[in-house]
Parts: C-alpha cells; structure tokens; sequence
C-alpha cells in the first residue's frame, strides 16, 4: 500500500511532498480581499481629489520650480481618471478575475508615480497613497489563487 504523504523520485530517494498550510493560503487570500478594498477607496479617494482640481483651481497650492510642473486642472483630469481606473481594477480584483491583478499591479505603480509627482500640493496625502500602493502591489504579487 502506498503512503499519499511520502513519495520517491525515480533515484528511490524519499521525501515528503509539503502541502501549503491553509494558515498561509488563507492569509495570502485575505491580503489579496483588502488589496481589492484599498483599491476600489484608493480609486475612489483619487476621484474625489481630482474632482476638487477641477471644481476648486485654488484648493492645492502650487510650488514654484518643481520640475514635475502641471497645472492644477491637469492634475485633476490625471487624478479623475486615474481614480476611475482603480476603482474598476479593484472591483475586478474582488471578483476573482486573473488579468485583474495584473492590471491592479500596474495601476497601483503608476497611481504611486503620479502621487510621487503630485508630492508638492498635498505631500502627507501622497505619501499615504504611496505607501498603499506598494502594500496593494505586494498582495496582489504574493496572492496564488491555485494553492
């Protein structure tokens, strides 16, 4: 009879075949969950942000010399739309679909370059955005649906 937990290779050395722990799958699946979560409010809180460049031009201060320079109105048409597209990634995340996390990846990247650029006008508001960020491209790296 043979042992479903044990296995040889074909040298007749034995070892034991380690299947993940459901601690770790459901921990990465969790991250994965609030990765979606940040990325539906950090989207949302993009949006919001945008849609105060545009409604109110003197709402950001502008820093004089900064050599990421655009004008406020162009950071809100970025923030809007980069807002929109997150929130739709993040949704795609929570759905369950794989292209999703992928694009989340990428979107989460380019929302914390744009932040990175936008540090001038609200600097602890993108350092905050930054650092969520880095935490939603992490989960969505680390998270394996297969296992």
């Amino acid at each position: 009879m043979t042992d479903p937990v044990a296995m040889t290779d074909q040298t007749g050395a034995r070892y034991q075949q380690v299947a993940p722990s459901s601690h770790s799958t459901g921990l990465a699946r969790g991250f994965a969950v609030f990765a979606g979560v940040i990325m539906i409010m950090a989207g949302a809180f993009h949006g919001f942000a945008g849609l105060a460049a545009l409604f109110e031009n003197e709402f950001y201060a502008a820093t004089p010399n900064y050599v990421f320079k655009f004008d406020v109105t162009a950071w809100g048409w970025i923030h809007l739309l980069l807002g929109v597209l997150v929130l739709v990634a993040g949704y795609s995340v929570l759905s369950g679909r794989t292209w999703a996390r992928v694009v989340g990846m990428i979107l989460a990247g380019v929302s914390a370059l744009a932040n990175f650029m936008f540090i001038p006008h609200y600097p602890f508001w993108s350092l905050l955005i930054i650092a969520l960020d880095v935490f939603v491209i992490w989960a969505l790296a680390v998270y394996n649906p297969e296992s």
